[in-house]
């Protein structure tokens, strides 16, 4: 199929005979970057996979109003961000449980992950971006993994340009000190 272009699909889904058909491009466009975006930073499949439907819902609910002051990818990827913190925040205020208390139940989930079985790299490298900071786990799994320009990001998270690399900047120490100690 020859993939449309965002501009195109926002053209169809604003026609009420296209709609459906339009928000169903869309997802499929989508739908895999945005799963492994949610992935990084909920961990856990089952709950990345509740989120992700949210956003969807949060997109099919909004979209009308999507005024394209900002490509569609960043409009999308600032949703499942925020869907993605919130759910995280919920889980954190449901148990009352401390943040570090969250960053170890997803640091086990990650040891129990079938995708890094065996690569001790991989998980020493995912439990060291666990334990950053929200925004600067954030800001390095969108530059490093997604391969995010800084502006696609500033656009997504609201952050200045120069904020962001400097988060980066301190991501990517923290992680190197982490990696090298054992």
């Amino acid at each position: 199929m020859n993939q449309m272009s965002d501009k195109e699909l926002l053209c169809m889904f604003r026609k009420e005979n296209t709609r459906s058909y339009a928000f169903n491009l869309i997802v499929r466009k989508y739908q895999e970057r945005l799963y492994w975006h949610i992935r990084k930073i909920i961990v856990s499949h089952d709950d990345t996979d509740d989120v992700i439907q949210n956003t969807f819902l949060k997109v099919w609910n909004a979209l009308d109003g999507f005024r394209e002051d900002s490509q569609l990818f960043t409009w999308l990827y600032r949703i499942a961000t925020n869907e993605a913190l919130t759910f995280l925040k919920k889980k954190r205020s449901r148990f009352f449980v401390p943040l570090a208390d969250v960053e170890q139940q997803l640091i086990s989930t990650l040891e129990s992950s079938p995708l890094l079985n065996g690569d001790e790299i991989k998980v020493k490298l995912q439990k060291a971006i666990l334990k950053l900071p929200e925004k600067q786990r954030l800001v390095f799994n969108m530059k490093y993994f997604d391969e995010l320009k800084y502006e696609e990001i500033s656009g997504i998270l609201g952050t200045s340009v120069g904020a962001l690399k400097a988060s980066f900047h301190h991501a990517v120490k923290k992680i190197e000190k982490a990696m090298e100690e054992d």
